[in-house]
């Protein structure tokens, strides 16, 4: 997923931290923004006895950014399978024990058998899958393709915004031109960095903070982001107002999971709450609050929500894989360029 707190958040963590003192059990946990419901984090607290101490980031970079920058003290991230697979090349994350997340098994194995970037999860445990896509005020915007073309109109201009986050709109741009999400061949690379030139001017900006905001006050009429961020954001009675598509072309998928960092200090609580988080009602009361399909099986029976998308939809969807130090290199320069120009 995809999704950062005030500087007043990140005090209220270091005051928290200090008033959790005297042996008190506590988790670090630094995830996505909107990612999981604080009822189910503070019903976890009142099972449990454990304080969950939360930080949160907008986007893989910046999340894996700060704990190369020396940024610690967190037990538990939720990186998207790409940086998990960056994450255990560079030693930041604990091997899992399995055996401690009994609920586990009730992941589906169709989910588990896409899983290339940890096979076998020996490094992590999935939370939720899905992909970005995009959203139209069909309020505002009446006919439009379900294409990445909708970036090229000009009559839109100043009204869209795209994800600030390279993957995403690299990979876009990659399957608009019929190429892979992954991607390595420098000719293919700059072929989409044109593409996305091209789009860049009818852009208000790349956010991956803001964007459901900004679209749900009207603000912007075409977004690239994820369901669950801009249905949020609206009242059940507008949900009418918003289209939501996959492109016809394709587009990445995502499956974000648990991992234990390195020198962790609350391991064990870190199992607890993953553990907890897989318990087929808590799946079910995250799916029905993201509006997303669940990976849980058994959470299935007992959501009461329908999900934006099934698990259907994201057939033809890639999965964005480590491609290796130097490709991811390429990426940035490439990224630097339609960021900050040449």
């Amino acid at each position: 997923m995809r999704k950062t707190l005030s500087v007043l958040a990140v005090l209220a963590v270091a005051v928290l931290a200090l008033s959790c003192g005297g042996g008190a059990k506590q988790l670090y946990l630094y995830n996505w923004t909107y990612y999981i419901p604080e009822d189910v984090v503070k019903d976890f607290t009142k099972e449990t006895g454990i304080k969950v101490i939360e930080d949160s980031y907008a986007s893989n970079e910046e999340m894996y950014s700060k704990l190369v920058a020396g940024g610690s003290g967190y037990d538990l991230v939720v990186p998207s399978g790409d940086y998990v697979s960056i994450m255990i090349a560079d030693g930041f994350v604990e091997p899992v024990d399995l055996s401690k997340v009994p609920n586990y098994k009730n992941l589906d194995p169709k989910a588990l058998a896409r899983i290339k970037f940890d096979p076998g999860n020996k490094y992590s445990v999935p939370y939720m899958m899905g992909a970005a896509g995009i959203s139209v005020n069909t309020t505002k915007v009446k006919d439009f393709e379900k294409s990445w073309s909708i970036f090229e109109r000009t009559d839109l201009q100043g009204r869209m915004t795209m994800l600030d986050d390279m993957r995403e709109v690299l990979g876009g741009a990659l399957r608009y031109l019929g190429y892979s999400v992954n991607e390595t061949d420098p000719a293919r690379l700059e072929e989409a960095r044109q593409v996305v030139e091209r789009w860049k001017p009818n852009l208000v900006k790349f956010d991956a903070e803001a964007f459901a905001k900004g679209f749900a006050a009207g603000e912007f009429w075409v977004v690239q982001g994820y369901a669950e961020n801009v249905f949020l954001e609206y009242e059940e009675s507008r949900y009418g107002e918003v289209a939501f598509f996959f492109p016809n072309e394709g587009m990445s998928a995502y499956m974000d999971s648990f991992c234990i960092l390195k020198g962790a200090k609350n391991v064990d609580e870190a199992y607890a709450f993953i553990n907890f988080i897989l318990r087929p009602d808590i799946a079910a009361r995250i799916a029905d609050y993201l509006m997303l399909p669940s990976p849980n099986v058994p959470a299935r029976d007992l959501v009461t929500v329908t999900p934006n998308y099934s698990f259907e939809d994201l057939d033809g969807a890639e999965f964005k894989e480590d491609l290796g130090r130097d490709t991811l290199q390429l990426y940035n320069d490439v990224w630097r360029r339609i960021r900050v120009g040449n």
